[in-house]
């Protein structure tokens, strides 16, 4: 998704408060916040399945076009709750944006290129996999990507100073963060841990044998 498509999404005022949502959700329908700059939350809510396809297209930085009557607002989700058997949305929270203003949001980070390490049969294991960053809403990217042919031997390693963020985007993470390293697999340490055992036993073996040898007694 580019950054200047225009995600809508239609709410509606909420009356209903409290344990009685239960209700709501019976009915399809999701209960939501909208938080404005320190200014009193708007009670909403609005049909599941619209939410929920907002929710998976946005995530926590794409702005989202909010409709309530005449009234628009931008926003970002903030916070989505839920149920963890059940993997719905139960309750999510908006932040409204100033268009000309920055914000700072979540951004996912993605390796790209072939890495040497990975076709030499090493395990890339990926640290984090979102930054934070500040930008108007406008600017905000939907993901950022570092390049994956700098992994190329064990211990070698890419961290967010390694991220190239487009113009107008600041990375706010800290630039000596870990994003990936080159580790050995699983197997490959089990079979150097074999390879060590053996040495142990090879040692402690030939150890036993030296020390049975008969003592020659002095003529």
């Amino acid at each position: 998704m580019s950054q200047q498509e225009i995600i809508g999404l239609d709410l509606q005022k909420r009356e209903i408060l409290g344990k009685s949502v239960k209700h709501l959700r019976k009915q399809g329908i999701l209960p939501a916040v909208i938080h404005d700059h320190g200014k009193d939350s708007i009670i909403v809510m609005g049909n599941y399945t619209d939410i929920y396809k907002a929710y998976k297209h946005a995530g926590k930085h794409h702005p989202i076009e909010i409709s309530i009557g005449k009234v628009k607002y931008t926003a970002l989700i903030k916070t989505a709750e839920l149920d963890p058997r059940l993997n719905t949305l139960k309750h999510v929270v908006f932040n409204a944006v100033n268009a000309n203003q920055t914000v700072e949001a979540e951004i996912p980070v993605h390796i790209v290129g072939d890495s040497p390490a990975a076709k030499a049969g090493l395990m890339i294991i990926h640290m984090i996999s979102h930054v934070e960053v500040e930008a108007v809403p406008s600017k905000l990217p939907d993901e950022l990507t570092v390049n994956g042919e700098k992994l190329v031997e064990l211990g070698d390693k890419l961290t967010v100073a390694d991220i190239i963020a487009p113009e107008g985007v600041i990375i706010m993470t800290e630039p000596e963060h870990t994003v990936a390293i080159v580790e050995e697999t699983k197997a490959q340490l089990s079979e150097e841990s074999e390879e060590s055992s053996e040495e142990t036993k090879e040692g402690a073996t030939e150890s036993e044998a030296t020390d049975k040898e008969p003592v020659k007694e002095k003529q």
